[in-house]
């Protein structure tokens, strides 16, 4: 690399900066800018005019199109808590399910959370979600028993208690085998 020298032309690296050297001082040179400005910049941060590099609009377009695309997010891996977390959950308890409980007896209320539990299960089949995490409550055990009881009509199916430091014992987790 060739060595500044007083008059030689220049131009900063990483600014829009050009000028002609009119002190040179160790390792600090002061350039007078085409404006008429002295700046003193470090001799690493100029590089001469005819060494400089020359970008087109048309190279500048593209540089900026390319930084401004999205990057690719990496594929984030799961942790086993995470990957077996459930990928549906159904609240069961009946303010959830209507407005207002007023004339619906005990029973009425039951057929509805069942008919809910139901409908949900099909759509888990039919979407082949393996997971689906029954949220019913502890309350007398009348809802969980009766889930239990439609579960044993469907083939294919596994429940268990869901996780207890999440749901407590109200919630019953089904794992739906899914069929080649």
């Amino acid at each position: 690399m060739k060595d500044f020298q007083v008059g030689d032309s220049v131009e900063v690296l990483d600014e829009d900066i050009a000028g002609t050297i009119e002190e040179i001082r160790g390792d600090q040179i002061t350039i007078l800018t085409q404006d008429g400005f002295p700046l003193v910049y470090q001799k690493r941060e100029l590089v001469l005019k005819e060494q400089g590099i020359q970008v087109s609009n048309f190279e500048a377009h593209r540089i900026k199109l390319e930084k401004d695309k999205p990057q690719e997010k990496n594929a984030t891996t799961l942790k086993p808590k995470q990957r077996n977390a459930p990928k549906m959950e159904v609240d069961l308890h009946i303010h959830q399910l209507v407005k207002s409980t007023k004339g619906l007896s005990n029973f009425d209320m039951l057929e509805l959370q069942l008919e809910t539990a139901k409908r949900q299960l099909e759509f888990a089949r039919e979407k082949r979600i393996q997971k689906v995490v029954f949220i019913h409550g502890v309350g007398e055990g009348v809802l969980r028993e009766e889930l239990h009881y439609l579960f044993k009509k469907y083939e294919g199916l596994k429940w268990y208690d869901a996780d207890y430091q999440k749901y407590g014992l109200g919630a019953t987790e089904v794992y739906l085998l899914q069929n080649p």
